[in-house]
This record gives structure tokens, sequence and C-alpha cells, in this order.
């Protein structure tokens, strides 16, 4: 198996699954999104008391191999505009003891 790592973006409530079928079309195998809740709101509400912010982010993990790595991982900044402010994050990690996609390689 060659060298994996993982996507991790954390993003709008309600973007990821455009975010994942961009990815898809990228080459990505699937994805998982969880639903988190982030900290930030606390201090916002410090100083801004009178507006609401939907503290709802969306988490994707996506598990991709060293050659698919850059170009899925620009497609997800794409998709998910994180080059505007407050849009979310993305961030790489190398995977290692992986157990659980050996059997796709053999099914395709």
């Amino acid at each position: 198996m060659p060298d994996m790592h993982a996507i991790v973006a954390i993003v709008e409530r309600g973007k990821a699954d455009h975010i994942v079928d961009k990815a898809k079309a990228q080459g990505a195998g699937g994805a998982t999104i969880m639903y988190g809740r982030g900290t930030g709101q606390e201090e916002f509400a410090r100083y801004f008391h009178h507006l609401q912010v939907e503290s709802s982010k969306e988490i994707i993990i996506i598990i991709v191999s060293d050659d698919q790595v850059a170009r899925i991982m620009d497609t997800v900044a794409a998709a998910a505009r994180l080059n505007e402010p407050g849009k979310g994050i993305a961030f790489t990690f190398p995977v290692s003891n992986l157990v659980g996609l050996e059997f796709r390689e053999h099914q395709q």
C-alpha cells in the first residue's frame, strides 16, 4: 500500500456534501463527515452581544494516497472557499497503521 494521508477539513455546516463531491470527482474514494461545534462563539459573544453565530461545523476526513494529496487538498480548499475569512480550515497528516482499506485494492 502506498503512503497514505488524511485530509481534514472543518467547514461551515451544510457545505460538506458539495466539498466531498468535488473531492470524489478528483479521485477521492470517499469521505467521513462528522458534526462538531467550535469554541470561537464564546469569544465572539463577548464583543458582539446582539449577534448570533452558528457554531456548528462539519468535519470532513478523506484518506488519500501520497500522489493524490496535493490535488485533492487544493480541490477541497477551492470548493470550501477556504481562502476567505471564516470559511473554515483544512490540514493533512500522514496515516500509519491503516486497517480497513486493503479490501478495496483487491476489489478494483
